[in-house]
């Protein structure tokens, strides 16, 4: 009589394993733990000042997450990248992480249409040194990225790029930057689990959120099927899909 495990007990064996990595990833303890552990007593101390000057704003929630910050400057580093772009700026925490990540004479292309909560940050860049090496725009993005791409020198010219913008144009800004990044760089989406909205039904998630749970939805779908980029969907802060340009 064979020994070997039934499918549907292989298949509960598989799932079974499977759930302790979801609860996981829900467990607000386990977060706190790493922000204490391994983000906090790492963190520069502008990056910490920003963010407690930023938690204070009615709409601090936005805000980049420490951990995917921590993230994001390892993986900028790893690619030595010295010339990069921002959609979406905020108070300017993911911002002042580049910034304080790549070298003294890099630049960063910073496109936000809120400069009030811009100058919120800039006062600490200025302070840590580094406010030399942004450039912000006060714009919607899509037009500066078309403008940049009307030169033809601006193609393949950045090293990596941040974006935690509208959701719904996610898609048009993924055409554009894997133009203006070069082969090899770095694109991060932030935001990409939606709260975890992406994996519940439409008819569960708040009516403010659907439209921007929908737009991701088919981002992630869209870029997951995309053979011009390796990706990771990371869980870290609302998720982010980190894509590095392979042609």
């Amino acid at each position: 009589m064979s020994t070997a495990p039934k499918k549907k007990e292989m298949e509960s064996t598989i799932e079974g394993a499977a759930m302790p990595n979801a609860v996981i990833l829900q467990s607000e303890g386990l977060h706190e733990y790493i922000l204490d552990t391994a983000v906090y007593p790492r963190e520069a101390e502008p990056l910490k000042e920003l963010r407690k000057a930023t938690a204070s704003h009615p709409t601090a929630f936005i805000g980049s997450s420490p951990d995917a910050g921590q993230l994001m400057a390892m993986l900028i580093k790893l690619v030595h990248a010295k010339k990069t772009i921002e959609v979406g700026v905020f108070t300017g925490y993911s911002l002042l992480l580049t910034a304080l990540a790549i070298p003294d004479d890099g630049h960063i292309t910073a496109i936000d249409i809120n400069r009030e909560t811009f100058e919120i940050g800039f006062p600490i860049m200025q302070k840590a040194g580094v406010a030399h090496k942004i450039n912000f725009i006060e714009s919607q993005a899509l037009p500066v990225l078309d403008k940049l791409l009307e030169d033809k020198e601006n193609e393949g010219r950045f090293d990596f790029a941040f974006v935690d913008a509208d959701k719904e144009n996610y898609l048009g800004y993924h055409e554009r930057l894997m133009k203006l990044v070069k082969v090899g760089g770095i694109i991060i989406y932030d935001d990409t689990l939606w709260g975890g909205a992406v994996a519940s039904p439409e008819s569960s998630v708040p009516e403010p959120k659907r439209r921007g749970r929908n737009s991701l939805i088919e981002f992630n779908k869209v870029v997951s099927g995309d053979q011009r980029v390796d990706i990771s969907l990371a869980p870290v802060g609302d998720g982010i899909m980190i894509c590095r340009r392979l042609c």
